[in-house]
């Protein structure tokens, strides 16, 4: 009974070591900030860019697009589910298809503007060392020095 006990709470504490490393939080917050993300795209796609690309092809709203999957005519998606046809929603999936779209490329942008700073960071000189190893007994001395403090040898001062 004891040794289940001990697996338990090892597994317990494994279990809390994997949780609370940095990238398993960070992960976590990518989902949270991703499915926010999603419903921002979501509502710019049903809200903003179908309506006037609907209008502009004469008043047509997207979502309505479906097809019925018998003999009986429908006008909306909801008078077909009322009545138990099984449809294909083709107007939602276009809308779908436009989220998807938007969000593909709001990441392409995103990943293309990280890519840029990193590249910048790797331009970026790396600053000179203020130090250099004494060539007589290989202790750390400043580039200015004209004897080692270590072994006292005369050292010849470094012109960078």
């Amino acid at each position: 009974m004891n040794e289940k006990i001990g697996l338990i709470k090892n597994i317990g504490l494994e279990f809390k070591k994997f949780a609370l490393r940095g990238n398993v939080i960070d992960l976590a917050v990518g989902i949270i900030i991703g499915a926010s993300f999603n419903k921002i795209v979501s509502s710019l796609v049903s809200d903003i860019v179908m309506p006037p690309l609907g209008f502009l092809l004469g008043r047509v709203d997207f979502s309505d697009f479906f097809i019925a999957l018998s003999s009986q005519d429908f006008a909306t998606i909801a008078d077909a589910k009322a009545a138990g046809v099984s449809i294909i929603a083709y107007g939602m999936f276009l809308n779908t298809l436009i989220a998807f779209i938007i969000t593909a490329f709001a990441v392409f942008l995103l990943v293309k503007a990280i890519n840029k700073l990193q590249a910048k960071q790797e331009k970026e000189p790396e600053k000179t060392a203020s130090t250099r190893a004494c060539p007589f007994c290989f202790t750390s001395i400043s580039l200015k020095a004209k004897r080692c403090p270590a072994c006292t040898s005369e050292v010849t001062p470094d012109e960078r």
